[in-house]
């Protein structure tokens, strides 16, 4: 019974998680989705690469008072440089 809760908790996390990842390409749109996906506001917002992938992380202040952080993927293209 507990594992089948398990299973729905991160089932309902991963589906949450998703429309962030599948459509975020500037870091902008990726912080107005995770805000209004987690109903809080915009913090800061910074763009990091690591190698050739670049990560949006997004803080975030809840309307509970809690700070947390989301990475979205960037999906869009490195700029050559």
């Amino acid at each position: 019974m507990k594992r089948r809760k398990l299973q729905m908790v991160g089932l309902m996390l991963l589906v949450l998680w998703l429309p962030v990842t599948a459509f975020a390409v500037s870091l902008d749109e990726a912080a107005k989705k995770a805000a209004r996906q987690n109903d809080a506001k915009v913090l800061s917002a910074r763009t990091v690469e690591k190698g050739n992938s670049r990560t949006h992380e997004i803080k975030l202040l809840t309307k509970k008072g809690v700070v947390k952080t989301v990475r979205v993927p960037d999906k869009g293209k490195k700029k050559k440089r």
